[in-house]
Parts: structure tokens; C-alpha cells; sequence
């Protein structure tokens, strides 16, 4: 069970992972040792899985992001492993998520253009197990992310 300080920590590291063992300490009101144990086991129960880096896409040229939806053919649970298995292969979908809904799944997909976008969806996305249909909306301006 985690209680108060370890929810601000957790909310101050999702914030900004890099920040300073002495700066977590100082805004929790503990001093450094105690903050660092409590990190630790934040870690060795599961709550913190890992650190992240905000990366520019810009400068990457990776800023196009469409989602997509899609509708299989089959939805029995040999069907979803087959689907769940080969798109967590796929380098540019950066996040899939199963939906309850009028469609099975929408996909994050991020490329650098809107004609690497169309390939990828002709060539990979089209093509994994059990896709009858997909639905492709692209993201004009990120907000939030």
C-alpha cells in the first residue's frame, strides 16, 4: 500500500523523471535517504516501471501521428493473441489499446510523413492477423502529451 508521500513522488517523477534524488527529497518533506528508499520500493513493487525521456519528434522528423481504428474478422482470444502479438512488433505504433466499443482497437502511429503513414497501413497494418477494416484519423496539432 503507498500512501501520500509516495503518490507525490510518483506524480513529481511523472512530471519530470530527471529530477534530482535531493529535489524529490526537499518537496516531500523527507530527507534524502528515506526518499530514496521509498523510490526503490515504489520500483520493486511495480508502480514505477521505468523512466522516460521527452523526446522532439520534430527534430526527428517523426511528427505525424494518425490513430487508427480497427475492426478484426475475429475476436476470439487465439485471434486477439495473434493481433496483439505481431502489432507489438511494429516499431511505429506507439500505442495500441483494446476498445469496448464499435471497433476492437485503436492504434497511436507515429511516421515522419503522410505518405510513410500510407505505406505502413497498406503494407504492415492492413496486412496483421484478422484486420477486416481500419479507420484512420490524423492528428492535426498535439495538445497534451
Amino acid at each position: 500500500m503507498i500512501d501520500k508521500i509516495d503518490k507525490q513522488l510518483i506524480t513529481l517523477l511523472a512530471k519530470n523523471a530527471q529530477t534530482t534524488l535531493s529535489e524529490l527529497a526537499k518537496a516531500v518533506n523527507l530527507s534524502i535517504s528515506p526518499c530514496q528508499s521509498r523510490i526503490k520500493k515504489l520500483e520493486q513493487q511495480e508502480y514505477i516501471l521505468g523512466y522516460h525521456a521527452h523526446i522532439n519528434f520534430k527534430k526527428l522528423e517523426k511528427a505525424h501521428i494518425a490513430f487508427v481504428q480497427i475492426s478484426l474478422s475475429d475476436t476470439r482470444a487465439k485471434a486477439l493473441d495473434q493481433f496483439n502479438s505481431e502489432v507489438r512488433k511494429l516499431e511505429a505504433v506507439e500505442q495500441c489499446h483494446m476498445i469496448a466499443g464499435n471497433f476492437d482497437y485503436l492504434l497511436k502511429v507515429r511516421t515522419n510523413n503522410i505518405n510513410a503513414y500510407r505505406l505502413l497501413l497498406s503494407e504492415k497494418i492492413s496486412s496483421l492477423p484478422n484486420v477486416a477494416s481500419t479507420s484512420t484519423f490524423v492528428s492535426m496539432e498535439s495538445v497534451k502529451e
